[in-house]
C-alpha cells in the first residue's frame, strides 16, 4: 500500500512539473541517466586496477541509478499530458525521454559487461582505452549541458538567439562523437594487434565493451539531434 502511495505522489509531482514545463520532469530523468554514465569512468579505472571488488560495488550503485531512472522514465510516459498545451509534439518528447533512458541503459550495459569475468585491461592500452572512456562521457556532458537549457528556451518561447546557439552547440556534440568514433576505431585496431599476447575470448569481450561505449557516444548523439528537431520545428 505504501509502495502504490509513493509511486502516485510521484506521479502527481511529475504531473506538476509537466504544467509548468514539459522539460522539467525530462530534465529531472536525464540528471538521473547521467548520474549512471559518471559511473562508467571509475569501473574503468577499476578494471586497470584489478581493484575487482571496487567494480563490483561501483556496478552496484550503477543498476540502483539505472533502476531509478527507469522509474522516473515510467512515472514521465503514465503522465505524460495529452490535453495540456505543450510547446513541441508529443511524440517528440517521448522519444527524446527514450535516448535518454537508452543512455543510462548503456552504462549499466557496460556493467554487466565489465563483470562477467575478471577483465584485465591490456598496459600498453591502458592510456587509450581511458582516453577514449573520457572521450565519450565528455559527449555526454557535452548533451548534458545541452538539454539543461531546454526550461529557459521554452520561457523564452523557443525564440531569439538561443535557439541558434544551442543548435550550434548540439552540432558540438555531434562533432565530439565523430572524434570519439575514430578513437573507437583506432583502439579496436589496438586490441586486435594484440591476439598473440592475449585470449581471444578477452579480445572478443573487450570488443563487446568498446562497442558499447561507441552505442553510449551515439545515443548522446541521438539525443543533442532530437533536441534540435524540436527546436528547428518551431
Amino acid at each position: 500500500m505504501r509502495r502504490a502511495q509513493d509511486v502516485y505522489n510521484a506521479a502527481m509531482s511529475i504531473a506538476g512539473m509537466f504544467k509548468q514545463s514539459p522539460f522539467e520532469p525530462l530534465g529531472h530523468h536525464m540528471a538521473k541517466a547521467m548520474e549512471c554514465v559518471r559511473l562508467v569512468p571509475p569501473m574503468f579505472e577499476a578494471v586497470r586496477d584489478r581493484n575487482y571488488g571496487e567494480l563490483e560495488a561501483i556496478t552496484k550503485t550503477v543498476f540502483k541509478t539505472e533502476h531509478e531512472a527507469d522509474i522516473i522514465k515510467d512515472e514521465i510516459r503514465q503522465t505524460i499530458p495529452k490535453t495540456f498545451f505543450l510547446p513541441v509534439y508529443r511524440g517528440d518528447l517521448l522519444g527524446y525521454l527514450k535516448l535518454q533512458d537508452d543512455m543510462a541503459d548503456s552504462a549499466e550495459d557496460l556493467a554487466v559487461l565489465l563483470t562477467l569475468k575478471k577483465l584485465e585491461m591490456p598496459e600498453s592500452l591502458t592510456d587509450s582505452v581511458i582516453d577514449y572512456v573520457r572521450k565519450v562521457v565528455d559527449v555526454c556532458e557535452q548533451c548534458y549541458r545541452v538539454t539543461e537549457q531546454l526550461q529557459g528556451l521554452v520561457e523564452a518561447g523557443f525564440s531569439g538567439g538561443e535557439v541558434d546557439r544551442l543548435v550550434a552547440e548540439v552540432a558540438a556534440v555531434e562533432k565530439a562523437e565523430w572524434e570519439a568514433d575514430r578513437q573507437q576505431y583506432a583502439l579496436g585496431k589496438g586490441f586486435f594487434a594484440l591476439e598473440d599476447e592475449i585470449r581471444a575470448t578477452d579480445i572478443f569481450l573487450w570488443s563487446r565493451v568498446i562497442g558499447e561505449l561507441g552505442q553510449l557516444a551515439n545515443f548522446a548523439e541521438k539525443t543533442g539531434d532530437r533536441v534540435r528537431r524540436m527546436l528547428t520545428s518551431h
